[in-house]
């Protein structure tokens, strides 16, 4: 499948700009002096040297993550805390590069922050409005803790691993190895499921179902066996088969729930794929049946 990704240079200096710049639209509203005053304002020796800096933090973020992933594929147990090091990481390198940037490239002093505080605020604040309820939320996201870096989410119909959270987004990759894009913003108003929350194991459902007349007891001892044989199941953690009767409009039949601990998300569509091939085998064997449909017959007057 392919991904879609967002470059980090371009990010970084998408996001620089659009915390130092106003907006061209807003722009044309202001006079020709104070146009002319904020130029004064602005060091151009510095604004030359704030592309360096922004240059550097994205060689730093960029060696981060190489690093990050590095170690991640060689210490599988600190996996989650290496990833959420990184976001914590890659939150100060945002702060600290907005920050030179602005000192590099402004004169602060009060005669600038009344400037600022004019009519530029207003335009300022404006135009980047959704930017800053991002990065909020982004803060929000990382205080309150609703999910973390490596855990499987659920949200808006999107199932995967949260890879990044950044000042302006979240990013989710798939199971089909997909890499989505959410706005901090929508994660502080809509509801997120969040499989195993900051541990490696998770749970993981299966239903199997099988027909009224068969050996009931037989089918759920041989559901249990196969998880437990599975080479991708977390024993330490209780495997559970639910034993339930369900009536649809074509069969009535046995639903055997299967909850098991998968040691690792990353190995969930591996063990499901596992104790599936482990069930089916186990019922052809011993000749335990699957439901049968039912026919409906309309009688004609």
């Amino acid at each position: 499948m392919k991904r879609f990704r967002a470059h980090a240079p371009h990010s970084l200096l998408a996001a620089t700009a659009a915390l130092l710049l106003p907006s061209v639209a807003t722009a044309q509203d202001l006079d020709v002096e104070s146009l002319k005053e904020i130029a004064r304002l602005i060091r151009w020796g510095g604004a030359a040297s704030s592309v360096l800096v922004v240059f550097a933090a994205w060689l730093a973020l960029r060696f981060l993550r190489s690093t990050v992933e590095r170690l991640s594929q060689q210490f599988v147990q600190w996996r989650l805390w290496l990833h959420q090091a990184e976001t914590i990481a890659q939150f100060l390198v945002y702060v600290v590069t907005f920050i030179a940037v602005l000192m590099l490239s402004f004169r602060l002093d009060s005669r600038t922050l009344t400037v600022i505080g004019g009519g530029l605020a207003v335009s300022f604040g404006f135009a980047i409005k959704d930017l800053v309820a991002s990065v909020v939320s982004g803060v929000v996201i990382m205080i309150d803790r609703p999910f973390q870096v490596g855990d499987r989410v659920l949200f808006e119909g999107e199932y995967g691993d949260v890879i990044s959270i950044g000042l302006r987004s979240v990013r989710i990759r798939t199971l089909d190895d997909n890499t989505v894009t959410v706005p901090n913003s929508k994660f502080l108003s809509e509801r997120i499921s969040c499989a195993n929350y900051g541990e490696l194991d998770m749970q993981v459902v299966m239903g199997f179902h099988v027909g009224l007349d068969q050996d009931i007891s037989l089918a759920r001892q041989l559901v249990h066996d196969a998880a437990i044989s599975s080479r991708f199941i977390h024993l330490p953690k209780p495997v559970v088969v639910l034993v339930e009767q369900v009536v649809n409009d074509s069969y009535m039949a046995v639903r055997l729930t299967l909850k098991a601990y998968v040691l690792d998300t990353q190995h969930e569509n591996a063990f499901k794929t596992d104790v599936n091939l482990r069930v089916l085998d186990a019922f052809r064997d011993r000749g335990i049946s699957p439901p049968q449909i039912l026919v409906h017959t309309r009688t004609q007057t």
